[in-house]
């Protein structure tokens, strides 16, 4: 098993894309409308918004055997604090340690790293409970209006010591 984590570059956009586009309608199926979740890919996957993305924050991509199959965005640090914009593998390759070691990798890029925190969509249980086991704590709950779909949407941290 090779994994390599490394930063974005360019020519990755077009796997982070597909990355998304799979991973958003397995991970949301039942649980956002396709057209909403179509929409929401084309803006905020578009390679202007992801180049953007690229070159203003920290993007990671994990590539295994070869393949890029995961990719990570956080905020910078402000104040000790980061947050995971997002974190997604191709459905496939997920329970095998790659996104734990994006998580861990985008970790260890913040020297000055207090906390991280998520938002996730409560009903998401494999991103619920990948966080949790990784120690990730509840701040809060809330509705939160996406494309005129109501989510609910659960607000995790991590303290890093």
């Amino acid at each position: 098993m090779t994994l390599i984590i490394r930063q974005m570059q360019e020519n990755d956009i077009i796997f982070v894309q597909e990355i998304a586009k799979k991973s958003w309608h397995k991970t949301y199926e039942g649980i956002i409308p396709r057209n909403i979740q179509d929409r929401f890919l084309q803006a905020a996957y578009s390679y202007d918004r992801l180049k953007l993305r690229l070159d203003s924050s920290p993007f990671l991509v994990a590539i295994f055997e070869e393949s890029v199959v995961g990719f990570a965005n956080f905020s910078n640090v402000v104040n000790g604090v980061a947050e995971l914009f997002a974190i997604y593998l191709l459905p496939e390759t997920q329970g095998k340690g790659i996104g734990t070691a994006l998580l861990q990798e985008g970790i260890n890029m913040f020297p000055d790293l207090t906390s991280v925190i998520v938002c996730v969509e409560k009903e998401n249980t494999i991103g619920m409970n990948f966080y949790q086991a990784k120690g990730f704590l509840k701040i809060e709950e809330f509705d939160d209006v996406f494309d005129g779909h109501i989510l609910k949407t659960v607000k995790l941290g991590l303290t890093i010591e």
